[in-house]
């Protein structure tokens, strides 16, 4: 993508029936370290985030908990969804809720346009109803219940038993966009990602779509349906358009132009709505459809989905609270292939932190500055005549720096920072080879400790802009001690072209410090 495009990059927006676990979080860095990369390279990044709060599992929630659904949502987002941002530093630049005026005159603005344009109409329908999915099933994606249920058909998603509703409502015409779906695929490849989501998608469209119930009549918490208000919008009708509303649908149309269209990142399990429904949305609507349809896979605990009746929905702080933001941040994005399911486990978090951020990175970063501030009283040294093994890492820095921005483009995300460190390796055995220490033993060797300082500072300073969409927190302190001007000015995809401070500061602590046997918060 050149510098200055528009990059767009919305999450999901998070049901407020319950407070965030680790998936959540996991979705909202992997956006947020997007739009930070492309916000560094010089493109017009957009991140957008939210909670969706209409519906009826929101209602019985709130029922259940003795308050009204907006008191509910009210509380939620406050005391949880928009504190889940700053504990795995969010940089996001708006933050919707489907309860906002905003959102609910849009929603209503695009209703009423598909219905004057013919793609609305009333009718009977009864199905299989997942309060939990807020969807209607079809026979095939019911198994049968075990425990407590045994004997019952229940949702494959949330194994709770599905509902049999009958209603009056009104109905969007989607299947008259079967056949203009896949030609979008097959136009675009690349419009659904992975490829293992994109043949589920496109399989589930060959099979025949089914006009989409867009309205509910048995329930009130919802964005009334315009030309009839006995009727609310269906939640994920409602819910989906938040991603145009943010950016000034039908109030704002420079905004809108600017912005739209949007990469969407969403969890496989979602892909379905934003990936068919959303997309038909916007063709009745005359509008384009996403850049692409990211469905990334989920975090599993003890090789089981996350679930809070299961007891397996860990809190993000619980690890933030041990390990901090930014190790939480790489942990995610480096030990998981993004696109496919993962396993968390709190051995394997310590083991990295203290192999690959405390002694790798950590440890590189404080060597370096200490040298130069030993040898040199902190003056940045200047290269002088380079051997093979400084152009090595001169190399390294190069190649690095462009893989790592070839795999944010197709996003993965766990490939570029594979990359990336490469150089944090090279540059480690770099200094153990040379042994700059023993080199400063003797004078007549001055300017070959200064070439050895040199090149291992300048690729510190590479490593530093390369890691900041990351570990925003640590190389914001390691470039208070060796850049100049701000970090995040630094393009990302010229990382190796930083600028250097006349002086390194020396860091009054290590970036990572040693954690001794890590136990999860209770």
């Amino acid at each position: 993508m050149p510098a200055g495009d528009s990059f767009f990059i919305a999450t999901p927006i998070f049901y407020v029936n319950d407070v965030p676990h680790i998936g959540h979080a996991y979705t909202e860095v992997a956006a947020d370290v997007l739009a930070r990369w492309h916000r560094q390279r010089g493109d017009d990044a957009w991140l957008l985030t939210g909670t969706d709060e209409h519906g009826q599992k929101i209602l019985r929630t709130a029922t259940s908990h003795g308050v009204t659904p907006q008191e509910w949502a009210d509380k939620l987002v406050t005391e949880s969804w928009k504190p889940l941002l700053k504990t795995v530093d969010i940089a996001n630049d708006d933050f919707i809720r489907t309860t906002d005026a905003r959102h609910e005159a849009g929603v209503q603005k695009f209703l009423q346009k598909l219905y004057d344009d013919g793609f609305i109409y009333q009718g009977e329908f009864e199905g299989f109803y997942c309060v939990g999915c807020e969807e209607y099933k079809q026979p095939s994606d019911l198994v049968p219940g075990t425990g407590a249920y045994e004997g019952e058909q229940v949702c494959a998603i949330h194994s709770i038993p599905v509902e049999v509703l009958q209603e009056s409502n009104y109905f969007f015409r989607m299947s008259d966009f079967e056949q203009r779906l896949l030609d979008l695929y097959e136009a675009q490849p690349d419009f659904v990602q992975p490829d293992s989501v994109r043949n589920e998608v496109v399989s589930f469209v060959k099979q025949g779509l089914r006009d989409l119930s867009i309205s509910r009549q048995s329930f009130d918490w919802g964005v009334k349906v315009p030309w009839d208000e006995k009727h609310v919008v269906y939640v994920w009708f409602d819910a989906l358009l938040n991603y145009v509303t943010a950016i000034g649908y039908g109030v704002d149309d420079d905004e809108f132009r600017r912005r739209w269209p949007a990469v969407q990142l969403v969890g496989k399990d979602i892909v379905r709505f934003h990936a068919v429904i959303w997309p038909a949305m916007l063709m009745a609507a005359g509008l384009p459809v996403p850049k692409n349809v990211f469905g990334h896979g989920w975090l599993l605990v003890g090789g089981e989905k996350m679930s809070k009746s299961k007891l397996t929905g860990i809190a993000p702080q619980q690890i933030t609270d041990v390990f901090g933001a930014d190790a939480f941040r790489y942990y995610f994005m480096r030990a998981i292939t993004f696109g496919q399911d993962g396993n968390f486990s709190w051995e394997d978090i310590a083991a990295r932190y203290q192999a690959e951020l405390a002694n790798g990175f950590g440890n590189l970063a404080s060597r370096v500055v200490a040298m130069i501030t030993r040898y040199f009283d902190g003056t940045v040294p200047v290269a002088g005549d380079l051997t093979e093994a400084d152009l090595a890492v001169r190399e390294t820095e190069l190649r690095v720096t462009a893989e790592a921005d070839a795999a944010i483009d197709r996003f993965a995300i766990n490939e570029a920072l594979a990359s990336i460190w490469q150089l944090v390796d090279q540059l480690n055995g770099y200094i153990t080879e040379q042994e700059p220490w023993a080199i400063a033993k003797d004078s007549s060797q001055r300017e070959r400790l200064a070439t050895v300082l040199a090149t291992a500072l300048r690729g510190l300073g590479t490593l530093t802009v390369l890691l900041s969409p990351f570990i925003p927190t640590a190389t914001h302190t390691l470039w208070q001690s060796i850049g100049q001007g701000e970090l995040t000015s630094q393009p990302v995809d010229r990382a190796a072209e930083w600028s250097s401070a006349p002086e390194v500061q020396p860091l009054a602590a290590g970036l990572f410090p040693r954690i001794e046997q890590p136990e999860p918060a209770a």
